[in-house]
């Protein structure tokens, strides 16, 4: 079982009205709702508040989250854009009728929840200025305190906001992009871990900076996609390289438009371009794969295809 809770709040009765929380949550619903290929991924609950008549109390996102951790559930994921305030006693997810910023939902309570809850793997993300104060003991600890299971993905650190732009989070945008694929292995896979990396890489130094804190075992798997590779030709790398360092020496028989192609030596050499485009192998003396066949040259298994080569060979893939 896996379930998600996605919060977004852009109506305050005592703060200033946000434009672009309820939109995120909107964003980032369907990416968490279906795998790539339409299989279902989440059970997810979303709550938005877009004005008086939908706005969202400390309560009810309490009520919500201790819903969302009560069960024994694969992973228990949890998304929430807003407001976020910071003082001496930590810092909180601010709801819509919140006057004083220390009266939302403390990160540490929702912190505390998450850590009692029974589910296997337990995830934070959180899209609102000054978020990556949760898990820490206070604002002046930088210790963070998760028991196993948990990991917390924020838009920014304790002392940031988390910047807006074209009506969405510079922080949601981006994750949306890595669980729409950008942060996919070559299984297809997206874990917290390559998300995170993705986000990471996207902004500058001087940009806000997304923090991840994690006390797992191994990473669990947040959503899958079509891998830029078919998981069978995959497999064959080990077949088309005995041995690690061993180079597969190629000729104008692999090429199909030489003038003596050999259909079986064509087809070993497709797969062998499919590993050349996402960086599996290169060709070796030739600057592509096509003169390397041509001109009767070899392709070796880069660092990232040797470590593939390993997942293959210890079935792990």
């Amino acid at each position: 079982m896996r379930k998600a809770l996605v919060v977004g709040i852009d109506y305050y009765d005592n703060a200033s009205n946000l434009h672009g929380c309820v939109n995120d949550a909107y964003l980032v619903k369907p990416v968490l709702d279906r795998h790539s290929d339409g299989t279902v991924n989440f059970g997810l609950k979303l709550a938005v508040s877009t004005d008086e008549n939908s706005s969202i109390s400390r309560r009810e996102l309490k009520d919500l989250v201790v819903e969302l951790f009560r069960d024994d559930s694969d992973i228990a994921l949890f998304y929430f854009s807003g407001h976020g305030y910071i003082e001496s006693t930590g810092g909180y997810l601010i709801t819509s009728e919140c006057k004083d910023g220390d009266d939302g939902l403390p990160m540490n309570e929702l912190l505390q929840i998450a850590n009692d809850s029974p589910a296997r793997n337990k995830i934070i993300i959180l899209d609102c200025c000054h978020s990556g104060i949760a898990g820490n003991r206070s604002p002046d600890e930088a210790q963070a305190m998760l028991k196993e299971g948990i990991t917390i993905l924020t838009a920014s650190s304790a002392e940031q906001y988390a910047i807006e732009e074209n009506g969405s989070g510079v922080f949601t945008s981006l994750f949306v992009d890595a669980m729409n694929g950008g942060a996919s292995n070559l299984v297809g896979d997206i874990t917290p871990g390559s998300i995170y990396a993705h986000i990471d890489q996207s902004l500058g130094p001087w940009e806000q900076r997304p923090i991840f804190k994690t006390n797992v075992k191994s990473f669990t798997t947040l959503r899958k996609v079509q891998p830029p590779i078919l998981l069978n030709d995959l497999k064959r790398i080990v077949d088309l390289f005995p041995e690690i360092g061993k180079e597969f020496d190629l000729d104008p028989s692999y090429e199909p438009e030489s003038e003596n192609p050999i259909e079986e030596n064509t087809e070993i050499f497709g797969v062998l371009q499919k590993y050349n485009r996402i960086n599996l192998v290169v060709p070796v003396g030739e600057e592509h794969m096509y003169f390397a066949a041509m001109n009767s040259k070899s392709c070796k298994l880069t660092i990232l295809g040797e470590h593939y080569w390993k997942l293959v060979k210890k079935g792990q893939i």
